[in-house]
C-alpha cells in the first residue's frame, strides 16, 4: 500500500483495501458521502454505515495484520474520538494529570466510554475482552488465591484452556498484578481485559461469599420460597413474576421475551404467609387486605442486586402479586444495532438525535424497549462539552458522566417537582423518564422552547397516537407543532430460534389478516421455529425491535395546527414524510426470516393497508 493512500485514507482504511475487505470504488464512494455530511465523521464509520464493512471485519483485519497504532490514533481513525478531543486529553495529561495514562484520562474526563475504550485496547494488545460476572468465574481456581490478594491486585480467574489460565485484569499492563497472578497459577497466565466497575462488583460478591453471606433459597421456608422465585426469574432473564391465587392453588408465572409462561404451582394454604412475607420485604401494610398496595424491594443475591417493584391487587381468591424486575443494566445498546432499517436510522440520527433542541419522543407499551432506545441516543450524543441530566422512575441504566435522578414520590420528589429544578441546572440535554400528565408534557415543551433538547418516553399505540394524546392533554397545537421534532414508535417481537428455524409459506387466512396479496410478497422468505431444547420448545429465542419513525415536516406541522384527524395525519406522513408503519417494518423483518407472521399479527397495529414488500424495502433501505 502506497504512503499516498495511507495519508489520503488513513492507516485502517488502507489496510482494508490491502486485504481486499473493500475495493477502491467503495472507498471513493464513502469519501464523497463523508464530504457531504454536516457533522465530521471518520471514513471507517462511513464505510460501516454504508454496509461495506462491519466492526468484526475491521477488528479481524487489524488483528491479522498486526498494525501497531498508538491507542489515541486508533480511537481517532475508528471514529470514537476526534483529533481535538485527543489533543485536549494530551494537554490535560501534560498540565495536571501526569501520573495518569492517556486511557485513564479519556475515561475519567468522559471523552470515551470505558467499554468502547476496552474494546479498542483489546484490538491494540491482542488480549480478549471479557464481561466479568459471577457466572464465568472459576470457583476452583479462586480457591488458590487469598481473597485479600484478589482485592489488592484486582483480577479474577475465568477458565483453564490448554494448560493456561485465562485471568481477567482491571489493568492487563500492570506488571505487578501479572506477576502475582503467575505466582498463584504456576506461571501460565493468559491476560484478558475487564471493565473496572464490573470486575470490582464481582470481587465484592466473591468477598461476601467468602464471608458466608449468601441468600437463603431452600424452597422449604416461606422466606426461602420467595427468594428462590426471584433468583429463578433473574437466571431466566424474566421481566416480571406473577403470583396468582386460584381456587385450588397458588399459580406462579414468569414473563419471558414478553410472554407469560407457567413456572410452578403451590398449595393454597401457603397464600396468607407468602403474601405477608412479601409485604414485609417491600414495606407494605400487612394488616391491609381490602385495598390495592404497592412497594419496592432492593434484593441482594449471590451474583448481584436488583430493584423490584411490587404490586398487590385484591381478587376474589386473595391478593394477586406482580414483581417487576428492574435490572440496572450496564450494557448499553449501540444506536446502530437497535434494529432500525438503514434509511430510517440515517433519518432518525440526522433529523432527530443530532438536532440541537426540540422534543424527541419514543412511544410504545410497557416493556417495548423504549428506555433502551432513549439511552442508546443519550450514549450516542454524550461528550464532555454538553451537560445531560435525567429524571427517571427508576434509573435503569447507569452512565458515568451524566446526572441521573431517581424519582421518589414517597418523599414528594415527583416528576413535576424535579423538572422545575432541572432547568436551573444549566442542562443541554434533558431526559424525562416518561411523560405521564399535562404538567410533565408542558414542562418538556417549555424546555424545548428555551433551546433545550428533550428526550422522553410516552405510552401510545403508534407515532401519530403520540401527537393525538398530547392534543388530548390540552397541550396547545402550536406548542406541539413547534417543539416536537420526531416521534419514534416501537415494539419488541420474539425472534425465531436459529437452532430449529424452517421455511414456511403464509396461509390464505394470514394473507387476509395482513391485508396483502401473495403477489405483493415477492422475494419474501418467511420462517418459523419448530421448537427445540435451545428455545424451550417455543420456536423463539430473544427479541427484535420494530420501529415507526415520524419526522415532523411542514405538512405534518400544519396538519397538527389544523387539528386534523389521526387518519389524515397518517396519510400525510406516509405520502410526504416517508413514514413506514410499525406493521410494514414488522412485515419486512418477517419476510427476512427474523420473526414470524404470527408475531406481527399478535403484536402490531394494522391501521392501514400495507404497501407491497418491494416498495417498503426500497423506502427502508433493507
Amino acid at each position: 500500500m502506497t504512503n499516498d493512500k495511507k495519508i489520503k485514507y488513513g492507516e485502517i482504511v488502507s489496510l482494508l483495501l490491502q486485504s481486499k475487505a473493500v475495493n477502491e470504488k467503495q472507498v471513493e464512494h464513502a469519501v464523497r458521502i463523508q464530504q457531504k455530511l454536516p457533522t465530521p465523521t471518520s471514513l471507517v464509520n462511513v464505510l460501516k454505515d454504508l454496509g461495506f464493512v462491519s466492526d468484526d471485519l475491521v477488528r479481524k483485519t487489524l488483528l491479522n495484520t498486526g498494525l501497531s497504532l498508538r491507542i489515541g490514533e486508533l480511537l481517532v481513525e475508528l471514529g470514537h474520538l476526534s483529533e481535538n478531543d485527543l489533543t485536549a486529553a494530551f494537554n490535560i495529561q501534560k498540565e495536571r494529570e501526569q501520573e495518569l495514562k492517556l486511557g485513564e484520562i479519556l475515561i475519567k474526563y468522559n471523552f470515551i466510554d470505558e467499554k468502547i475504550f476496552n474494546r479498542i485496547l483489546s484490538i491494540q494488545l491482542g488480549f480478549p475482552l471479557i464481561d466479568v460476572n459471577m457466572s464465568i468465574v472459576d470457583k476452583t481456581l479462586m480457591g488458590k488465591v487469598p481473597i485479600k490478594t484478589i482485592i489488592e491486585y484486582q483480577f479474577v480467574p475465568v477458565k483453564t484452556t490448554d494448560g493456561n489460565v485465562l485471568v481477567a485484569f482491571a489493568d492487563p499492563l500492570d506488571k505487578k498484578s501479572i506477576e502475582v497472578a503467575n505466582k498463584f497459577f504456576g506461571g501460565k497466565v493468559s491476560p484478558a481485559i475487564a471493565e473496572k466497575k464490573s470486575l470490582g462488583n464481582t470481587i465484592k460478591l466473591l468477598t461476601n461469599l467468602a464471608a458466608g453471606k449468601t441468600v437463603n433459597v431452600d424452597g422449604k421456608t416461606v422466606a426461602g420460597i420467595v427468594n428462590s422465585l426471584i433468583v429463578a426469574a433473574i437466571k431466566e432473564d424474566c421481566s416480571d413474576i406473577h403470583i396468582e391465587p386460584q381456587s385450588d392453588r397458588l399459580q406462579v408465572r414468569f414473563r419471558e421475551d414478553g410472554v407469560l409462561c407457567h413456572y410452578k404451582d403451590f398449595p393454597p394454604d401457603i397464600i396468607p404467609t407468602l403474601t405477608s412475607r412479601i409485604k414485609i420485604m417491600c414495606g407494605a401494610d400487612i394488616a391491609e387486605k381490602r385495598r390495592h398496595q404497592g412497594g419496592r424491594i432492593l434484593f441482594d443475591y449471590d451474583e448481584g442486586s436488583i430493584d423490584i417493584r411490587v404490586s398487590f391487587y385484591i381478587t376474589i381468591y386473595g391478593e394477586k402479586i406482580v414483581f417487576r424486575l428492574l435490572k440496572q443494566k450496564r450494557e448499553l445498546l449501540d444506536i446502530h444495532t437497535i434494529g432500525m432499517a438503514p434509511n430510517m436510522l440515517a433519518r432518525f440520527l440526522e433529523d432527530a438525535v443530532y438536532q440541537p433542541s426540540g422534543v424527541l419522543l419514543v412511544t410504545g407499551p410497557t416493556g417495548s424497549g423504549k428506555t433502551s432506545t432513549v439511552y442508546s441516543c443519550i450514549n450516542h450524543i454524550k461528550n464532555p462539552q454538553i451537560s445531560i441530566i435525567t429524571a427517571e422512575e427508576p434509573v435503569e441504566y447507569i452512565i458515568d458522566g451524566i446526572a441521573q435522578c431517581s424519582i421518589d414520590p414517597s418523599i414528594n420528589m415527583t416528576f413535576e417537582e424535579t423538572l422545575r429544578h432541572i432547568v436551573r441546572q444549566d442542562p443541554d440535554v434533558i431526559l424525562i423518564g416518561e411523560i405521564r400528565d399535562n404538567a410533565s408534557a408542558e414542562m418538556a415543551m417549555q424546555s424545548a422552547l428555551t433551546g433545550h433538547k428533550v428526550l422522553s418516553t410516552f405510552h401510545t399505540e403508534d407515532s401519530i397516537g403520540g401527537l393525538i394524546r398530547l392534543l388530548n392533554m390540552d397541550i396547545a397545537p402550536f406548542l406541539i407543532s413547534s417543539t416536537i421534532v420526531s416521534v419514534l414508535a416501537q415494539r419488541l417481537l420474539r425472534q425465531i430460534c436459529e437452532s430449529c428455524a424452517e421455511e414456511v409459506k403464509p396461509t390464505p387466512i394470514q394473507l387476509q389478516r395482513m391485508g396483502i396479496s401473495a403477489a405483493d410478497l415477492q422475494g419474501a422468505r418467511f420462517r418459523k421455529g419448530r421448537g427445540c431444547s435451545a428455545c424451550k420448545q417455543t420456536g423463539y429465542k430473544g427479541r427484535v425491535g420494530v420501529f415507526e419513525l415520524l419526522v415532523l415536516n411542514e405538512l405534518v406541522r400544519d396538519a397538527i395546527i389544523e387539528q386534523k384527524t389521526s387518519h389524515e395525519i397518517r396519510q400525510i406522513s406516509v405520502q410526504h414524510s416517508g413514514l413506514i408503519t410499525l406493521f410494514e417494518d414488522g412485515l419486512v423483518k418477517a419476510a427476512a426470516g427474523v420473526t414470524t407472521i404470527e408475531e406481527i399479527l399478535r403484536c402490531l397495529p394494522k391501521l392501514s393497508k400495507p404497501r407491497p414488500l418491494a416498495e417498503i424495502r426500497r423506502l427502508s433501505g433493507e
